[in-house]
Formats: C-alpha cells, sequence, structure tokens
C-alpha cells in the first residue's frame, strides 16, 4: 500500500523508500490564455511541443513574481506546491505529466537507490527549489510519449511505467547536469544537438540546412560554432560517424559488402569505397577479409 505524498525536491524521499506515481498527464493545445495562480500537491512537467508561452511564479517571502519564457523543445519541472500560472500570448501545444512519490514497495529500485546510483540525479534533487527550464535534444519527449502510451494501457504502477518514469528522470538529471557543466554558453547545447541528428540521421542523405532547422539555427552560424567547438566541419564530422558505423558493419554482421554504403548513407558505392580506404587505410573487401582471417585462425587454434 502507498502512502504518503512526496515532491522531487524534498530531501525526506531520499532516506526512505518512494516511488513515483503519475496522477495526471495529457495533451494541450492552448491558445491567448492567462491562467490564474494556483498549485497543487504534484510535481509536474511541462514540455513545449510548439509555439512559446510563460510560466510565471510568486514568491512567498515577498510576494513578487518570477516568470520563465518556454519555447519549442522545452520544458520546465515544478515543483509541488510552487504557485504559478501559465499564460499563452498566441499560441502553444504542451504535453503535460504530474507524478507524486509515495511510500510503498516495488520490484523496482526506489528513488533513493536510483540517486545513490546516479549522482547526476542526487544532485538535482539535493536542494529544494520552484523549478529547472531545460532544453530536450529530443530525448525527453520520447521517453514522455512512451510514457503516456503505457500509461493509457491502464496500469499506473505497472513496471513499465516505473521503468520509464526512472528513464526520465535520470534524463532530466543529466541535462541538469550538462547545463551547468555549460555555463552561459548555449553554443555547447547547439553542438551537442547537431551531434545527435548526425548519429540519428547517418544513414540518410543530409544537409546541412537540414541540421541548422532541427537545431533553430542559421546554417552559416551553426558551421562556424561547429567547427569552433569540434575542430571538425559537420560534414567531417558526418564521414567520421558514417566509417565507424561502416567498420562496426563489416566487423560485425554479415551485410553483403555492396549494400554498406547503402547503411550509412552514402549513396555512390565508388564514393563509399575511396572514403573507406581514405580513413582506415583498407578497402571494405580488405576489411572484412581481415576478419575472416582472424576468426579462421582461432577457430583452428582449437580442437573442440
Amino acid at each position: 500500500m502507498f502512502k504518503s505524498n512526496r515532491s522531487l525536491f524534498q530531501a525526506e524521499i531520499l532516506q526512505g523508500d518512494y516511488y513515483p506515481r503519475v496522477f495526471a498527464y495529457y495533451f494541450k493545445q492552448w491558445n491567448g490564455y492567462s491562467m490564474p495562480y494556483h498549485q497543487h500537491n504534484a510535481t509536474e512537467i511541462m514540455f513545449l511541443i510548439n509555439g512559446e508561452c510563460r510560466v510565471e511564479f510568486e514568491q512567498e517571502i515577498n510576494h513578487s513574481t518570477a516568470s520563465v519564457v518556454l519555447r519549442k523543445g522545452e520544458f520546465i519541472l515544478l515543483n509541488a506546491n510552487a504557485a504559478h500560472r501559465l499564460i499563452v500570448e498566441k499560441s502553444c501545444r504542451m504535453l503535460n505529466v504530474e507524478f507524486r512519490f509515495l511510500a510503498g514497495e516495488t520490484k523496482l529500485p526506489s528513488i533513493r537507490e536510483l540517486a545513490e546510483e546516479m549522482q547526476v540525479l542526487s544532485s538535482l534533487m539535493a536542494e529544494p527549489q520552484a523549478y529547472v527550464v531545460l532544453r530536450d535534444p529530443d530525448e525527453v519527449y520520447h521517453i514522455m510519449k512512451s510514457l503516456v502510451l503505457e500509461l493509457d494501457r491502464g496500469s499506473r504502477d505497472g513496471m513499465m511505467v516505473q521503468l520509464l518514469l526512472a528513464q526520465l528522470f535520470v534524463r532530466m538529471a543529466r541535462l541538469q547536469n550538462e547545463a551547468e557543466k555549460r555555463g552561459t554558453d548555449p553554443a555547447s547545447l547547439y553542438v551537442k544537438q547537431a551531434l545527435e541528428y548526425l548519429k540519428q540521421n547517418y544513414d540518410r542523405e543530409i544537409r546541412v540546412s537540414d541540421i541548422a532547422s532541427a537545431v533553430n539555427l542559421h546554417p552559416g552560424y551553426l558551421q562556424r560554432i561547429f567547427k569552433a567547438q569540434s575542430g571538425q566541419t559537420i560534414m567531417e564530422q558526418l564521414t567520421v560517424i558514417r566509417m565507424e558505423k561502416a567498420k562496426m558493419l563489416l566487423m560485425q554482421t554479415d551485410i553483403p559488402i555492396v549494400d554498406i554504403s547503402g547503411y550509412v548513407g552514402v549513396g555512390s558505392r565508388q564514393y563509399f569505397h575511396a572514403l573507406f580506404k581514405k580513413y582506415w587505410g583498407e578497402t571494405p573487401a580488405e576489411c572484412r577479409k581481415s576478419l575472416d582471417r582472424h576468426v579462421w585462425e582461432y577457430g583452428g587454434s582449437e580442437d573442440f
């Protein structure tokens, strides 16, 4: 049996075994809306899918207000009982998830056990705070959508829900840790997002304009900061990713050599062979043969 509500930013949940439980979740399109101040005893994630909005907070000490602007791809983690309101001047679309931590028992690690394993999670929860605002490199949103789909199946306390919540907390904590390391330098975030885009899309034709659009930057500016921070151009980094992946496919799968170029997004087989030879110092065929020789020698060295 679960009991005792707790928020994410409360040291007490690191003293016992508490588990998250989702109490509300919904998609919502807001158009020209101003919400009155309110508070609730659930921690809330407000993820902005598109548009722009403002979240205002009422300070308890002097009754002053603070506000943050959320844009597409950003989310705010609101502490339980923090007085706040939403203001949407034009329009925005959100995914909201509200949860509490309850005492009880499950087969999965408690939030305390997760925090003991993950220092970044422990750091996120270390000090009470009204909110945390972070930009998502398209990972938190995917976890939240998977969580919503699982919740729609009807189980609030099922193992998959608990696993997805644990993944969500760890990912948010890592983003917070990365944001603290970057400080006030936003360029690092854009470069990181561009690199992640390359790693997720290397198998198809990519233009710099595609990446710039994905991270909401001008192509020329993105190329300048990428080169300054990584020491390589975007296309040079894309070649590195493709060649590393190509060698892995040659060494660890039985995909025909003639098909490997298509798996790594290089349309011309001849160009792929030239790139591979320049990068690795051997042709794809020589790479595959070196593996075959190794397997034959290893297999012939022992008598089973």
